[in-house]
Formats: structure tokens, C-alpha cells, sequence
């Protein structure tokens, strides 16, 4: 089936940069949130990035328009009843994604592909709310999606080779490199390896054996790490990095080298949550 169409669920970090690059292969889009002004919000987030790129000559204001003008906005899940393919980005809450799930398995054709962008949530449970769970699979962007070219294609218990390839090979024609998870596991690749790196990163600083700036120096330095764990849990969030790890505990045999620091648990409580989001750890 040809992908002309694609619904996005949540128009927020992962949401509009997932609806931009879909745009920008040529592809409709409907991105659709629960209250208008996270809609405008998306859509301003598209508008600048595509902006600073006319800025820097990687494209003209033609294209930048033809691209924006390919997405439209909403807060009517049923607009998405024509779409080819969805991608969900909402909240990381497995009772919310279960919601969504079911309401999109009832408003879409049978043959649409419903994809979800989990960072590390079961795809299986996800997919069982929906009366096809062979056509459900994870997508895994990273932030920021226009920059970053990783995408993780997940698969649940149910979902087919056929449903891995499409998603594949979209992803890729949004010029990403992909890898196949090829087992439904917490975490996926990326966070399984990366959430002991924070925890570690965190006691490390919690038992004095060094600053906050002298392990992101050294990370950096000695491993040759684009940015230290303080910088990117400031950059994605700390709260994310603290309820990813908890789901770990919960999901993996609860192995103590899943509790979360006391330190990272106090930064949640007081609300430092990240640059973005009101204080972090810088």
C-alpha cells in the first residue's frame, strides 16, 4: 500500500518533529492534539526550524511553505479516518497509549499500519487493545526528529514481517537509519543501554566521587560522547529518565539496578525537570 497520507497523534517535541520530516518526503499529514494551543505550538515549532534551515541555504522559503502547507492541524481524532499510517506520540502512560490505541483501531481502515513512539513501553500490551495487534509495531524517533537519524522498529508478539517492512521502509525514505528490535523488551536498544549510563552518572555525583560538570567533562572527553548524561537528561528530561527507569524495575525482574538515585528522585519532587522545563541540573 502507498503511504500518501500520515496521522500523528500529539504535537509536541516528538509529535511535530515526526509530522515534519513525514511532510517534508512529500506525505499529507494531520497532526492532531487535545487543545488547540498545543496544536499551535507544534505548528510554530515546525515553522521556526524550517525557517532557520531558509536561513542557512539548505532550502528556500518556497519549499519551507509547500511543506507546512502539506500539515494541518487538529483536535478531531476522526480527521484521522482517512490517513494511511499513523504514528502516536503522546504522554509515556501505557493506560493513555491503550486509549488512543483503541480509538484509532475503530476510526481507521483495517489495512492502516498504527505505529507508536514508545521510548520503552510494551508493544504487545499496546497492541492487544486493538483488534489488530499484527498491524502495530513500534517507531521509536529520537529528539530532535529532524536531526537525529535513528529510528528503532519494535515488534509486539503479533505484528508481521509485512507491518516491519512498510514501517521500515518508511522510515528510511524520511532518510533515517533503522534498527529492528526484534524482541518485545523494555527499553528497546537505545534506552536499555543509556538509562543505566544516567543512574550511574547520578551516584556517582550523589556519593561525592565527582561534580556534576566533571562527569559530563569526562564522558565527553573520554569516551568521545557528543554530550554528557547531565547535559541530555537536562536536554530530554529528567522526570522521562526517572520514569523510565521505574517502569525497568517494575518490568525486569526488579533488579536494584533499576532504583532510581535518591538524588534523581528529589529532582522530580522539586520540579527540576530540565532546561525546558523549569531548572535541571545546570
Amino acid at each position: 500500500m502507498e503511504i500518501k497520507k500520515i496521522g500523528v497523534v500529539g504535537a509536541g517535541a516528538m509529535g511535530n518533529g515526526i509530522a515534519q520530516v513525514a511532510a517534508q518526503i512529500g506525505c499529507d499529514v494531520v497532526m492532531r492534539d487535545i487543545e488547540i494551543k498545543f496544536v499551535e505550538g507544534g505548528m510554530k515549532k515546525i515553522e521556526g526550524f524550517l525557517s532557520r534551515s531558509v536561513e542557512k541555504g539548505k532550502m528556500d522559503s518556497k519549499e519551507k511553505d509547500t511543506i507546512i502547507g502539506r500539515i494541518r492541524g487538529t483536535t478531531d481524532m476522526d480527521d484521522l479516518n482517512e490517513v494511511d499510517f499513523v504514528v502516536e506520540a503522546v504522554l509515556e502512560d501505557m493506560d493513555l497509549k491503550k486509549r488512543v490505541f483503541k480509538e484509532l483501531d475503530e476510526l481507521c481502515r483495517p489495512d492502516v499500519i498504527l505505529a507508536t513512539n514508545t521510548s520503552s513501553m510494551s508493544i504487545t500490551e499496546i497492541g492487544a487493545s486493538t483488534k489488530r495487534p499484527d498491524k502495530v509495531c513500534g517507531m521509536h524517533f529520537f529528539n530532535p526528529v529532524p536531526l537525529m537519524r535513528l529510528v528503532e522498529i519494535i515488534r509486539g508478539y503479533s505484528t508481521t514481517d509485512e507491518t516491519i517492512q512498510t514501517t521500515t521502509e518508511l522510515a528510511q525514505k524520511m532518510g533515517k537509519v533503522t534498527v529492528e528490535v526484534k524482541k518485545d523488551s523494555p527499553g528497546f536498544i537505545v534506552n536499555r543501554i543509556l538509562i543505566p549510563h544516567f543512574l550511574e552518572a547520578v551516584k556517582i555525583v550523589e556519593e561525592g566521587i565527582a561534580s556534576i560538570e566533571d562527569v559530563d567533562k569526562a564522558v565527553k572527553n573520554g569516551l568521545n560522547y557528543p554530550m554528557g548524561p547531565f547535559e541530555l537528561m537536562d536536554l530530554t528530561g529528567i522526570d522521562i529518565a526517572y520514569f523510565v527507569s521505574e517502569y525497568f524495575y517494575k518490568e525486569l525482574n526488579k533488579e536494584n539496578k533499576w532504583v532510581a538515585p535518591n538524588l534523581m528522585k528529589t529532582m522530580v519532587r522539586a520540579g527540576k525537570l530540565g532546561k525546558k522545563t523549569g531548572g535541571g541540573w545546570y
